[in-house]
């Protein structure tokens, strides 16, 4: 990949701040980028294993250096099936529970280090607590994260739930950036601009995983919203939806600002991640998609 001078002054400080892996940073007109690894959530695990050595040769094949890893890549296959009845499915709850307790931070650290060597990063750990977790295992999860050697949680959940993290970011000094989607009609949801602040009110930890395909899904301005509270955003998922609640679509094809979202980062340089996040029907596959749709974002930042 081709660095302008400016970006390769800015991968060179880097350097001398963080381990040698912050020199495959992507870093595109000052814009920080990498990709959502649910991307690749198509991919196959290792046989008894996670999805951890796809996933690395995923990101090689499309040249992002950096991930938000998402949990069920690298937590156990569910033994519940489609059909399962309510005490299979609960047997299952209980042994991903027992997993996420029991395993030794160990296990994480060379996931961690499988990345590393690969010149790889997991800035992120997207870890979502639900109504059905117990308070140990929302406290493990900022273990894992700080092994796997990621600096923030990112957390499809709940304004209820949420109460119940913010102790817990409290103790671990993390932040917890709250991810929306698009259900505007339940007010425990973190989907409008108030869902949002109500987070922040609930500690100086929490911020904001600003989803910008399902903002745009249920109405909102997200060029706009990125303005005012870019200092609040860790990181955005680049994904293409249409206005009212409409579906995920190739690039393009959609409402959503991406360029118009990446062109403010590029201009205001804020420190706000770009990640990319195939979500929509593509037919060529999870690794040529996420090349597509990075494709998409150099035009955009050119």
């Amino acid at each position: 990949m081709n660095y302008t001078r400016r970006e390769f002054g800015l991968l060179t400080l880097a350097g001398l701040a963080l381990p040698a892996r912050a020199l495959a940073d992507t870093i595109l007109g000052g814009v920080r980028l990498g990709v959502q690894s649910y991307s690749f959530r198509e991919l196959p695990r290792t046989p008894g294993g996670d999805a951890t050595a796809a996933i690395i040769q995923a990101m090689k094949d499309t040249g992002l250096s950096e991930t938000e890893l998402w949990a069920p890549q690298i937590e156990p296959a569910s033994t519940a099936g489609r059909g399962a009845s309510a005490d299979e499915r609960q047997k299952a709850r209980e042994a991903l529970r027992r997993w996420r307790l029991e395993t030794p931070l160990d296990h994480f650290r060379g996931i961690r280090k499988q990345f590393e060597s690969a010149g790889l990063s997991i800035a992120a750990y997207n870890y979502s607590p639900g109504a059905d977790f117990t308070d140990e295992e929302i406290d493990r999860g900022f273990e894992m994260t700080r092994a796997l050697g990621a600096t923030f949680i990112t957390s499809s959940t709940t304004l209820a739930v949420a109460k119940r993290i913010a102790p817990f970011a409290a103790k671990h000094k993390m932040n917890v950036a709250v991810h929306n989607h698009s259900n505007t009609s339940d007010p425990n949801e973190f989907a409008t601009p108030e869902s949002f602040a109500a987070a922040m009110k609930l500690s100086p930890h929490f911020k904001i995983n600003l989803d910008i395909g399902h903002f745009t899904a249920a109405n909102y301005d997200a060029v706009a919203f990125l303005r005012e509270h870019h200092a609040d955003i860790t990181n955005l998922h680049l994904k293409d939806r249409k206005k009212n609640q409409g579906d995920n679509v190739p690039w393009g094809q959609g409402d959503t600002p991406i360029t118009q979202v990446l062109q403010l980062l590029k201009k205001e340089k804020w420190p706000v991640r770009a990640y990319v996040e195939y979500e929509h029907r593509g037919t060529a596959g999870a690794v040529n998609e996420v090349k597509t749709c990075f494709d998409y974002v150099k035009r955009a930042l050119a």
